[in-house]
């Protein structure tokens, strides 16, 4: 009994001398040093991010529109496998007349096949036109069968066809719908780190954006690039510069191609077509598709293609400058031709 009051009363001691420890160790907590807070980005370095950011849209732009053409190519295709089946179904329905029509008239030669009437006949010359009838008649009915048979063939490869045709485009949906998601992502980063900027900062990240273009279109120009240059464009040439031009101040948008506003490739792309030449919808299909020149045989007209994985293109228009679409937030507009990384050129006509 004894024992067990003295553990009793160790316990509400340990209690007590817990709860009169608490607030120092709430205390002791309280005073531990928070860890230093991020050091702040420079200008310079909030720039970079910000470029880096809609350089990465620009990627993800690229494989939406791409997806989004091989989506209206593949749709189109499925709407002409359709197209064949339904021609190859009416078709089959055709022939089995045909053959319903053969099996009728042999009834109503009294059900005996042509071959038997042949033997039954005792005219010489109507054993021969017989003959020569069922002779025609076999080769009318092979015929036949052999029709139907490649016919319902022709169905089999369509109806695969079409299956797979409908796998593709599925998967450029997905395709689609994944790079939407990035293209917003990567934009929506870019506004976020440019709203938390004073009004003067934004102004002086304009600045060094334009000093930054301007160092590098300087530095394109030293290399004396310009020097033998052809002045000149081409009548096509001369149609899709003149349809580019007449774009600038109209806001770019990812994806877009017109009237009331583009992205780069849309506008290359646009600009050509109305010259009479179709070409590829992305920049990176341009460059991979379209002929390519030599910067130093570069002429008004060709496009000018940027950045080691193609994701940017403007239209060289001549004295040392080009007309394209920036990137989100901005309008088209003229810029120096060598104010980015040129990856080369190539030209549509």
């Amino acid at each position: 009994m004894n024992r067990r009051r003295h553990a009793t009363a160790a316990i509400t001691m340990i209690c007590a001398l817990t709860v009169l420890a608490s607030p120092a160790l709430t205390l002791q907590a309280a005073a531990a040093p928070l860890p230093p807070p991020p050091p702040k980005k420079n200008l310079e370095q909030v720039r970079q991010e910000i470029d880096a950011l809609y350089r990465q849209a620009a990627v993800a732009t690229d494989a939406y529109n791409l997806a989004e053409e091989r989506t209206e190519e593949q749709s189109a295709e499925i709407v002409r496998v359709a197209r064949m089946i339904s021609e190859g179904r009416a078709k089959i329905e055709a022939l089995k007349a045909r053959a319903g029509a053969s099996a009728r008239a042999q009834y109503r030669n009294g059900g005996l096949p042509d071959g038997a009437q042949l033997v039954l006949t005792d005219d010489p010359q109507l054993f021969l036109d017989a003959a020569g009838r069922l002779k025609a008649g076999a080769k009318a009915t092979t015929d036949l069968l052999g029709e139907m048979n490649r016919t319902q063939a022709q169905l089999d490869v369509y109806a695969e066809d079409a299956g797979t045709n409908w796998t593709k485009l599925e998967a450029h949906r997905i395709r689609q719908a994944q790079a939407k998601k990035q293209i917003n992502e990567k934009i929506a980063a870019a506004k976020k780190l440019e709203s938390e900027l004073a009004a003067e900062e934004r102004e002086r990240l304009r600045h060094l954006e334009e000093q930054e273009r301007q160092r590098a279109q300087t530095t394109w120009l030293d290399t004396g690039v310009l020097t033998g240059l052809k002045a000149d464009a081409t009548p096509a040439a001369a149609k899709a510069i003149t349809f580019a031009t007449a774009q600038i101040g109209k806001p770019y948008v990812w994806g877009a191609e017109g009237p009331g506003s583009y992205d780069c490739s849309g506008l290359t792309q646009s600009a050509w077509g109305a010259a009479g030449r179709p070409i590829p919808r992305t920049s990176q299909e341009q460059w991979r598709l379209l002929p390519r020149v030599a910067v130093e045989d570069m002429q008004p007209g060709d496009l000018i293609v940027y950045f080691a994985d193609a994701s940017h293109i403007g239209m060289y228009v001549g004295n040392g400058t080009m007309v394209h679409a920036p990137r989100p937030g901005r309008d088209v507009t003229l810029a120096g031709a060598g104010s980015m990384e040129i990856l080369g050129v190539v030209r549509p006509a």
